[in-house]
């Protein structure tokens, strides 16, 4: 079972805790990442770009000259695709660009990035993270202390006070053990989780 080290948010060491091997231990499955980040980008994708056909196109009701007779190539609308101001050849329409893998390739890509983090030791353990009330300079302190200056804040529950205080510095990303995705993990330099996160992750993955 791999350990790693467990921090208070003043950066101070207090102890170890044992990471599961299943999730946090693996041998990291590049491909099935690759498929998981691929299928999360196309979801965010909007889907909302959209061209005019012929049909749809304004003006060109009327044959712009006579069929035969004027040496000149025969043309039935000033809205043909060829023109300037024309119709759009296959153009995009609006739709719809997420599509899903299988259940067990989300959670082996998942599996396969904790676990990067860990080898790569990118991953910080804290024992708790709370605060009073919403204070963005607190959280500044505890992330200079943790040496975290682009880091994925990752907590059991939706800790408010915690969320408002981090969701305003560059590079810090709040969210919830639920809400863990291949994407975040691997556009953040660190991984922040508390302890409760962990044995929650752990809970969902096992």
């Amino acid at each position: 079972m791999p350990k790693v080290a467990l921090y208070s948010k003043e950066g101070a060491q207090v102890g170890e805790i044992e990471l599961k091997d299943e999730i946090f231990g693996i041998e990291p499955n590049e491909s099935v990442v690759h498929e998981a980040v691929v299928m999360q980008l196309a979801s965010l994708r909007r889907g909302t770009s959209s061209t005019k056909s012929r049909g749809e196109v304004r003006g060109g009701g009327r044959k712009p000259w006579r069929q035969k007779g004027t040496g000149r190539a025969r043309v039935g609308t000033i809205r043909s695709p060829l023109w300037r101001g024309g119709a759009i050849i296959f153009g995009p329409k609006p739709r719809d660009y997420s599509y899903s893998i299988p259940k067990k390739k989300r959670r082996l890509a998942l599996k396969s990035v904790l676990s990067a983090k860990v080898l790569d030791n990118e991953l910080i353990v804290v024992d708790e993270l709370s605060f009073d009330q919403p204070k963005t300079k607190e959280m500044v302190k505890v992330l200079d202390a943790l040496k975290a200056p682009k880091a994925l804040v990752v907590t059991a529950e939706l800790e408010e006070n915690v969320h408002k205080s981090a969701r305003n510095i560059p590079g810090i990303t709040p969210i919830t053990a639920t809400g863990l995705n291949v994407y975040d993990l691997l556009t953040h330099d660190k991984l922040i989780m508390t302890k409760d996160a962990v044995a929650k992750v752990e809970e969902v993955l096992a």
